[in-house]
């Protein structure tokens, strides 16, 4: 594996990375544990040259991984996830270690990073193409026609902390599976999880030599693979400032962007508001917030406001906020301290624009308890922007037809949701949202790894999710056979 040497052959003490490939001794970065501040994993910063050596090194792997045959790709995403199950308990405790997730949640994440590999494997039974009836047009002629998918030769992936191991995942099983080579930029957050996992997935019997490559680093690396012309395809999950550098700076390429959100819903006043509330409660806070698709903005129709807004604070007030290792935790710390301080910075912009504080709002054992506002209005900018924090606003409106407007003003399109026992509003809401994916009777913050997964407008281009993926990563090849 390209720019690391672990220290030992188990899975579970690979705590210290070396530096190149010729084992020259490196800078190495530590990785201190939010919730802890001790060092939990160490690696390397690589460079630009380090970089293109990994891309040169894939350039190459691409020519035997798109000959390889489509059983051994199935079995080798096949023998990963059976690899990570028997890890479970390690992968997971490594997320806690790294990015401080709630132990609880982190056993979820590495669940579904298994099942986003199977899910994976299954689909690349279906990823083929079609016949072509070429007489159809008068000035055609009978031939054997079809298309075919083909691997597009190099894939390059970047992927952000708040899901270091299933969004990895989602690029990388795809990319793999459909026959290319890839180079991973991991997030420097969690170097030690996207190393554990590239590791299950190179040392397979099934794995194909120098297919996946690691390289560690910000914004010199990201930069490097971002303008090289060896990936035809650039997958980015991360902020919406980094994807306007990366549209203007790829070239011809294609590129996939999973970018920001502002989630947003609406509670009609038919709704069941206890049940509602839950939800949103759920939505808005785990993984403290810090999920592209959390919920930030709750439409609240004007009659039932009151009695949601008591609700959602008696259920927010029953999070357990704490020790991420520990069973019963909800919520950890942020990811570092210039989150915990924007989180600040965005409740006391609130309150003095006018919002009002239900709960929350404090710093627990250097956590940020979940917070809510009420009283919130259009033009404040705790609704306008992206928070990624465990903030979420409710905002009090007339009707639907008010609600869809606000919940349509904004430059993000991820996922919106609406909680209604009208079928004719829900109907209505599906055609009206303007966003990548809609949620009836639950929050936006839903999502199965199953599904195409993507936005509209600053939220991104492309979709993710196997079966979107595996499409991504191939390019069509027409044959006319006469």
């Amino acid at each position: 594996m390209f720019g690391i040497f672990e220290s030992s052959e188990k899975i579970n003490d690979a705590q210290i990375f070396m530096g190149s490939v010729e084992e020259t001794k490196e800078v190495l970065r530590e990785r201190r544990s939010p919730y802890s501040g001790e060092v939990v994993s160490r690696a390397p910063i690589c460079n630009a040259e380090d970089t293109k050596r990994a891309l040169l090194i894939a350039q190459k792997a691409s020519k035997a991984t798109a000959k390889s045959s489509l059983h051994q790709r199935v079995a080798w995403l096949e023998d990963v996830a059976d690899k990570l199950r028997h890890y479970r308990e390690d992968m997971a405790l490594t997320l806690v270690d790294e990015v401080a997730k709630p132990l609880a949640f982190a056993r979820v994440e590495v669940d579904r990073c298994i099942e986003t590999i199977e899910l994976t494997a299954k689909e690349l039974v279906a990823l083929h193409g079609e016949t072509i009836p070429t007489d159809i047009a008068p000035s055609g002629k009978k031939t054997i026609a079809y298309f075919t998918r083909v691997p597009v030769g190099v894939v390059a992936c970047i992927t952000p902390f708040n899901f270091p191991l299933n969004l990895v995942a989602h690029k990388i099983a795809p990319a793999l599976g459909a026959g290319n080579a890839v180079v991973l930029k991991p997030t420097p957050e969690a170097p030690l999880t996207a190393y554990k996992l590239a590791k299950l997935f190179n040392s397979s019997e099934y794995a194909i030599k120098d297919a996946l490559s690691v390289v560690y680093g910000d914004v010199e690396v990201g930069s490097t693979l971002v303008k090289s012309s060896i990936p035809r395809v650039l997958s980015f999950t991360g902020s919406v400032p980094v994807g306007h550098i990366i549209t203007q700076q790829a070239g011809i390429k294609k590129v996939s962007l999973e970018l920001g959100g502002n989630a947003a819903t609406f509670i009609d006043k038919g709704a069941d508001v206890e049940a509602a509330a839950q939800r949103c409660v759920f939505g808005a806070f785990v993984n403290s917030g810090q999920v592209c698709i959390s919920l930030q903005r709750i439409y609240v129709h004007t009659d039932v406001y009151d009695e949601f807004a008591i609700a959602m604070t008696k259920e927010t007030q029953t999070l357990k906020v704490g020790s991420p290792y520990e069973e019963d935790t909800f919520m950890g710390p942020l990811i570092d301290n210039e989150s915990l301080n924007r989180a600040i910075t965005w409740v006391k912009s609130a309150e003095d624009e006018g919002a009002t504080l239900l709960t929350g709002a404090k710093i627990v054992g250097g956590s940020f308890t979940p917070t809510v506002m009420a009283d919130v209005t259009d033009d404040m900018s705790i609704i306008c922007e992206e928070v990624f924090a465990p903030i979420v606003s409710l905002v009090r409106v007339n009707s639907y037809e008010e609600a869809i407007v606000k919940m349509n003003d904004s430059p993000y399109g991820l996922q919106f949701s609406i909680f209604t026992n009208d079928l004719k509003m829900t109907q209505q809401f599906i055609e009206d949202a303007e966003c990548g994916g809609v949620v009836i009777n639950d929050i936006p913050t839903l999502r199965f790894d199953v599904q195409p997964y993507g936005g509209s407008k600053l939220s991104g281009i492309g979709r993710e999710g196997p079966k979107w993926a595996l499409e991504e990563f191939t390019e069509i090849k027409s044959v006319v056979i006469c």
